[in-house]
């Protein structure tokens, strides 16, 4: 499994980026090819202290070459693209492997 990870920083309103973020760049996203699986939370919270993110986003896919294509396809290019247009501070972006244990 391929996971795509966006740390989004707190915005300078938080409830219009709240907003936008889920009445319009969750639907872009969930348009992307070779997505399995997506989530978001607006509350995280670190173990200790305070955290550094507004934000989260997961998104899964099979692999990296279904991650690549995703990210590469127009409707990824479209999801990439409208990100300005809600995030004022930029996000931090990651993308990882992972193994499962039984």
């Amino acid at each position: 499994m391929q996971k795509f990870v966006v740390l989004y920083p707190p915005q300078p309103d938080i409830e219009a980026f709240k907003a936008y973020y889920v009445e319009t760049h969750v639907p872009l996203a969930a348009k992307i090819p070779g997505l399995k699986g997506m989530r978001y939370s607006f509350d995280v919270q670190m173990l200790a202290g305070d955290t550094p993110y507004a934000c989260v986003f997961e998104a899964d896919f099979a692999d990296a070459a279904a991650l690549g294509a995703g990210v590469g396809s127009p409707e990824g290019q479209a999801v990439a693209g409208d990100v300005p247009n809600f995030a004022k501070v930029p996000p931090t972006i990651l993308q990882y492997a992972t193994t499962e244990v039984a």
